[in-house]
């Protein structure tokens, strides 16, 4: 009997990102997500996730922002306000703040947009996002070079 798809609403687990399989090659089922009765033929509800998948998730997310982060703009403007303040507590504070604002609008249109698209189209849909993002900010610095060899007057190359 195969195992029906699970809408992926919740917490990520062992198996729900793209690619990943076990090594039978099938997606693994995770013990969060329990299978439909065959009997009754409804869906149970999901249940809490297990500590293991909530510490893989913490961890899964809490690594990729960090890295994500490290040399970001935003960091850079924290290393400079923090040396031109002179008050790095204050800064530190400020800046996590606003970090945690940004996560929070970031996870809470995630989950509405997982109600309204599947995770392969948002993955597309982001993909394409940001390949439209990097072509616009490289026309922008292209044109803001032209312009300042214009301005300037030297010649390319």
């Amino acid at each position: 009997m195969s195992t029906p798809e699970r809408a992926s609403h919740g917490p990520l687990s062992s198996g729900d990102l793209p690619g990943e399989t076990t090594q039978s090659g099938s997606s693994p089922q995770s013990p969060a997500w329990p299978d439909p009765s065959p009997a009754s033929g409804a869906a149970s509800p999901p249940g809490p996730p297990s500590s293991q998948a909530w510490l893989q998730v913490f961890l899964t997310t809490a690594t990729t922002v960090f890295l994500a982060e490290l040399g970001d703009k935003t960091q850079l403007a924290a290393l400079l306000l923090s040396a031109q303040s002179g008050r790095p507590a204050v800064v530190f504070v400020g800046a996590s703040l606003a970090l945690i604002c940004s996560s929070l609008v970031g996870v809470l249109l995630g989950r509405w947009l997982s109600r309204l698209m599947a995770p392969e189209q948002l993955e597309r849909a982001a993909g394409v996002i940001m390949v439209v993002l990097g072509l616009w900010l490289g026309r922008q610095a292209v044109l803001q070079l032209a312009g300042d060899h214009l301005q300037s007057g030297t010649a390319w190359g």
